[in-house]
Order: C-alpha cells, then structure tokens, then sequence
C-alpha cells in the first residue's frame, strides 16, 4: 500500500492490498477500496462507497456523491457499489442513491471520461463507455457495452438497451433500443450498431435475426408473433422490448427522411 502522508483517510475506511492513494486525496467514512486501485491526487471517495478492484480515479473526480434531490434526508444510509477495473477521469461525478439501503450501481470495465456526471439510483452494466461531458439523470439504466458520444444528455427514468450507441451532443428523453444507433434531431433509432455487433462477434447467421427483428420494430409488428430462432441476442431484445417503460421508446427514421437528409 502506497498513501500519501496529504491524503485524509477516515478511521472506518478499509482500504484492499496494493492501493494506492495520492497527495490530497479525499477517503470518508464507511468506504470499502478494493485491491490494487489506484486514487489518484484530490481525488474524493464520499461515504458508502464499495469499489473492487484495480479501478482508477483521477484528479478531482468525486464518487459516491450526495444526490442532487432536494428531498433527499442526508441522514439515509445509501450507497454507490462499483465492479472492478473501471477508469474514472478528472472531474467526474457519481452520485449515491436516494433511498435507504439502495445503490447507485455501476458494473466492470466501464470507461468515465473527464466531466461525466451519473445521476442517483442508476444501474449501469458492464463494459460501457462514457465520453466527455455525457450526463445522467436519476434512475437511468443502461445495459452493457453502450457507447455515449460526447456531450450526451440522458433524461431520468429512461432505459439504455445493450450495444446501443449514442451520438454525440444527443438528448435523449425516451428508451433506446438495444443493438441500436440513435440521434438526430429530433432523436431517432437510425439504423444496428453493426461495427459494435461485429466487434462482438455478432455476424452473419447471429446477426440476421436481429435484423429481422428490428425490421419488424420498425413496422410497429409485435416481436412474439414473429417466427425467429431463440438467440440470446433475440431473448434478451424481446425480454426489453416487452418490458414497462416509463418514458416510452424511440421510433426509428424512416426511408424518406434519410434520403432527404
């Protein structure tokens, strides 16, 4: 373990094997560290932070903030509960749930870059990454492996389907698609996020289903009463089809519009 005689340290934080922390750096009350994190210069860990392992935070980021919820009671005991290998970068900010015993919860191999805030209560998968300046609001859930263009807003409640990618500056207010690539103004499902399937193996005899899938979506037919073979890729994409949205789901540009942009 590696700490810098500046950081400040609460007395009830466990720190794991090989950390280490920086000049100023910031650890309060209740934090569990991981092994082999590094927290890096001024950066701060809030109370009821739990992080794994080998994640990285950067100068001034500041994790397991209080919500910015102006009935919050900061007497709650409410966490933020983060996997392992994640990178946070400078100024970013994570912010704890709203109700007691509940998490803001973010998954394994995500990627924060600068000035990224994660709004309270959000459930957040694996492998996502958040280029700059992208936000979310409260209560927002994001699947694995989504991809956030620079400066993306995400209203609170809305659901992020997996391999779904953002386009920079977009805002979104309803549901994404799962495989999806969505912006525009207005916002719009524009076509399958066909580099990301194929980067993750998803291609010919894997990947026809699901354009036949997203075919259909975008007729407005129902998925069930579609004949298509049982995937995991077409069992999880009806399973977030089917499932309550709070916010609605975006529909899709459609051929007319495309040739006249």
């Amino acid at each position: 373990m590696e700490i810098h005689p500046t950081a400040e340290i609460a007395p009830t934080a466990q720190i794991g094997k090989n950390v280490k922390i920086g000049a100023y750096a910031v650890i309060e009350d209740h934090v569990e560290i991981g092994d082999n994190c590094l927290i890096d210069s001024h950066a701060f860990i809030r109370s009821y932070v739990k992080m794994g392992s080998n994640n990285v935070v950067h100068p001034y980021a500041v994790i397991g903030g209080l919500p910015q919820a102006t009935t919050f009671d900061i007497n709650l005991e409410t966490y933020t509960v983060i996997g392992n290998d994640n990178v946070f970068r400078e100024s970013g900010t994570i912010h704890r749930a709203t109700r007691e015993g509940e998490s803001t919860r973010i998954g394994s191999n995500c990627y924060f870059m600068t000035c990224i805030h994660v709004g309270h209560d959000c459930v957040i998968g694996d492998g996502c990454i958040f280029a700059s300046y992208t936000g979310l609001g409260g209560f927002v859930e994001v699947d694995d492996k989504v991809f956030f263009g620079a400066g993306a807003m995400v209203h609170q409640f809305v659901r992020i389907g997996s391999l779904a990618m953002l386009a920079g500056g977009a805002l979104i207010r309803k549901d994404v698609l799962p495989f999806s690539l969505v912006g525009g103004t207005p916002v719009r499902h524009y076509r399958l996020n066909l580099i990301g399937l194929r980067r993750e193996g998803i291609k010919g005899k894997r990947l026809k289903p699901i354009s036949k899938a997203f075919l259909s979506l975008r007729k407005s037919r129902d998925l069930a009463a579609l004949e298509l073979p049982q995937t995991p890729e077409i069992d999880y994409l009806q399973q977030w089809v089917s499932a309550p949205s709070k916010r609605g789901i975006y529909g899709f540009v459609s051929d007319k519009k495309k040739e006249e942009e």
